[in-house]
C-alpha cells in the first residue's frame, strides 16, 4: 500500500462514516486529499494523520472521539494491521508487511515516473535564473543559481507544470560599455580602465575580436573610435555570451529562451507597459517625469519610469519585461536574484500588484545568498574585476559536475553556503554526493551479484516476506518520495530532495548490512532473496529518480 493509497482509504472511511450517520459532517467537509506522513518516532507506526483534528470542530466532536470512529473503520481495511489514537487525536497506522511491501512493486512498475505528480498540471511557469551579464565568465554566485534553478525547473516539471527556462541577456547599459573599453585597452596593449574588467579572459577575447574582424575583412584598429567600439561590442559580447552558454551547457543547464534587454526598448515594450499602467490609473506625471505610484501597493516610495528627458529609468525595463512575460501566457513568473537584490523586492511586488496581479503568486522572487569556497581550511578569494574570479570551469575542474551541482543544490538558497573543495573530492561517506551515488552503485552491484547467483525478480514476489525492521524503515522512506518532490516544488526548495536522498541512502546502507539478497555458501535461493531483490531495485530506482531531479548522475559503478 502506497501513502497515496492509504490517504485514499482514509478518505473513503470518512465518507462511509458520514453516509452511515456516524459522523455529523457532509462529504464536502472531507478534504480532497488526506495528508499522511511518517511519524517522527518510528515506533509510533508506519504513517500518521491529523485529519481527525482538522474535522473535529465542524463535527462538534472532540478530536479523540472522531479519531476513534475513524480508527475502528480503518482497522478493518485490508492491508492495515493496527490503527492507534494518540495524543489529542492523531491516527497512527501500521500496515501489515505484505501491504507495505507492495510498494516495491509499485515503484518498479512506475519506474522513472515514480515520484512525479500532477499538482501543477496546466500551470505555465517562466523561470528566470542565472542571467549573468555577458562581461565575464560565469562566476560562483551564478553557478549556484544554475544548479538550484535547473533543479527547481525539473521539480516543477515533475509536478506537471509547463516550465520555460529563461535567461535575461543584459546587453544594454554601462556594464557593456566598460567591458568593451576593457577589450579595446587590451587590444592597444594597455591596462583596462579603473572601472573596467581585468583578467586573462579579457586579453583572450580582445585577441579573438581582432582575429574575427580581420577574417571578416576589417582592421578595427585602423577605423574610427566609434566604428572600432561597435566592432568590439558586437564581436566581444557575442563571443563572451557564447562562452557563457557553452559553460552552462557543460554544467547540464540549457535555456529555452534567451531574452535580450535591448529588445524591450527597440520594440516599444517600455512605452506599451507605461500605457497599460496609465490606463489602469497607476501613473502620475510629476516634474516632467512619469511616475508609477508603487506606494499604493506597499512600496516605500513611488518610482520614476520615464525621466524628465524622456529616457527610461532602469525600473522601466523590469516593468516592461514582467508584462511581456505575462502577455506571453505565463501564469507564474519566477525570478532568481542575488543577495544584493533584497531592496528590489518591494518595488517589484508593488509593480505586480499595479498590473492587477497577485504578488507572491503571479510574481515570485527568490533571493539567493553568497557562496564561499574553502580549500585546505582557507577561504578561496574571488574578485571579478581583479581577474581572480572563481568560475564555473574552476569549480567543475576541482570537483566535477556532479559534486558541484549536488553541493550547490543541497542547501537552502537563502542561506550563505560554504563549499569545502577538499571534502567534495573525497571518496568517503563524509562527502554527501559520494554517499548518495555510492548507494545507487551498490544497488546496481547487488543486482549484478544476484543475477550471478540465479536470483531473479521475475521468479517470485512475496511482499509479506519484507518483515525485517530495516525493511519497514526503508519502505516507509521510499513511500515518502512523492511527497518530498511535491513539497520541494511547492516551497521552491530543491535542497529537500538532496537531504531526503541522504536519509534514504543511510537507510539503504543499513538494510544492506542486515538483509542479504544473494545466498551464502551452499544456501539455496529462496523467495525471500527474490523479494528482497525487488526492494533493492526499488531503492535504486528512487535514488536515480531523485538524483535526476538535481541533474546529477546515478552511476552503476564507483
Amino acid at each position: 500500500m502506497t501513502p497515496d493509497e492509504l490517504s485514499l482509504a482514509i478518505r473513503e472511511v470518512l465518507v462511509d462514516a458520514i453516509e452511515a450517520g456516524d459522523l455529523p459532517l457532509t462529504v464536502a467537509d472531507v478534504p480532497a486529499e488526506v495528508v499522511v506522513e511518517r511519524p517522527r518516532q518510528r515506533e509510533h507506526g508506519d504513517w500518521a494523520t491529523n485529519v481527525a483534528m482538522q474535522l473535529a470542530k465542524k463535527a462538534g466532536l472532540s478530536p479523540r472521539r472522531l479519531a476513534e470512529i475513524v480508527a475502528a473503520r480503518l482497522s478493518e481495511r485490508a492491508g492495515v494491521r493496527t490503527v492507534d489514537v494518540a495524543g489529542p487525536g492523531f491516527l497512527n497506522v501500521r500496515l501489515d508487511a505484505a501491504a507495505a511491501g507492495e510498494l516495491a512493486r509499485a515503484i518498479l512498475t512506475a519506474g522513472p515516473a515514480y515520484g512525479r505528480g500532477d499538482a501543477n498540471a496546466g500551470l505555465r511557469v517562466n523561470l528566470e535564473f542565472v542571467s549573468a551579464n555577458p562581461t565575464g565568465p560565469v562566476h560562483l554566485g551564478s553557478v549556484r543559481w544554475a544548479a538550484v534553478g535547473d533543479s527547481l525547473a525539473r521539480l516543477l516539471e515533475a509536478t506537471g507544470a509547463d516550465v520555460t527556462r529563461e535567461y535575461y541577456f543584459n546587453d544594454a547599459g554601462g556594464q557593456i560599455d566598460r567591458f568593451v573599453r576593457s577589450l579595446l585597452a587590451r587590444a592597444d596593449g594597455a591596462e583596462p580602465p579603473a572601472d573596467g574588467y581585468g583578467g586573462a579572459y579579457i586579453t583572450e577575447i580582445a585577441d579573438a575580436v581582432l582575429a574575427t574582424a580581420q577574417a571578416e575583412g576589417a582592421d578595427p584598429m585602423a577605423l574610427s573610435e566609434e566604428e572600432r567600439h561597435e566592432i568590439f561590442r558586437r564581436i566581444g559580447v557575442e563571443r563572451m555570451f557564447a562562452e557563457i552558454k557553452a559553460s552552462l551547457h557543460s554544467f547540464g543547464v540549457d535555456f529555452d529562451v534567451y531574452f535580450h534587454e535591448d529588445s524591450l526598448h527597440a520594440s516599444g515594450a517600455v512605452l506599451h507597459a507605461v500605457d497599460r499602467l496609465r490606463a489602469l490609473g497607476r501613473i502620475d506625471d510629476r516634474d516632467g517625469a512619469v511616475w508609477l505610484r508603487t506606494t499604493d501597493f506597499g512600496d516605500d516610495k513611488d518610482r520614476v519610469i520615464l525621466k524628465s528627458d524622456g529616457t527610461p529609468a532602469y525600473f522601466a525595463g523590469d516593468i516592461a519585461y514582467y508584462l511581456d512575460k505575462r502577455e506571453r501566457g505565463f501564469d507564474q513568473v519566477l525570478i532568481m536574484l542575488g543577495a544584493d537584490h533584497h531592496g528590489y523586492v518591494g518595488r517589484m511586488m508593488a509593480m505586480c500588484a499595479a498590473f492587477g496581479d497577485t504578488p507572491g503568486v503571479n510574481l515570485q522572487l527568490l533571493i539567493g545568498q553568497l557562496v564561499n569556497l574553502v580549500k585546505d581550511g582557507q577561504p578561496v578569494k574571488m574578485s571579478k574585476r581583479a581577474g581572480t574570479v572563481i568560475t564555473l570551469e574552476d569549480l567543475v575542474e576541482a570537483v566535477g559536475v556532479d559534486a558541484a551541482r549536488y553541493a550547490l543544490a543541497r542547501s537552502s538558497a537563502d542561506s550563505t553556503l560554504e563549499v569545502d573543495l577538499d571534502l567534495l573530492t573525497r571518496a568517503s561517506n563524509e562527502n554527501p554526493v559520494y554517499y548518495v551515488q555510492y548507494a545507487h552503485a551498490r544497488t546496481a552491484n547487488v543486482g549484478r551479484n544476484a543475477a550471478a547467483h540465479g536470483v531473479r525478480r521475475e521468479d517470485a514476489f512475496d511482499p509479506g516476506l519484507l518483515d525485517h525492521p530495516s525493511e519497514a524503515t526503508l519502505l516507509a522512506l521510499l513511500g515518502e518520495f512523492p511527497r518530498v518532490v511535491a513539497q520541494a516544488a511547492q516551497l521552491r526548495e530543491p535542497h529537500r530532495v538532496a537531504r531526503y536522498l541522504e536519509t534514504l541512502a543511510g537507510a539503504y546502507h543499513k538494510w544492506y548490512d542486515q538483509c542479504r539478497v544473494t545466498p551464502q555458501g551452499e544456501e539455496p535461493v529462496t523467495d525471500a532473496h527474490r523479494t528482497r531483490l525487488w526492494l533493492n531495485d526499488a531503492a535504486g530506482q528512487v535514488i536515480a529518480n531523485g538524483l535526476g531531479l538535481l541533474g546529477v548522475n546515478a552511476p552503476d559503478r564507483m
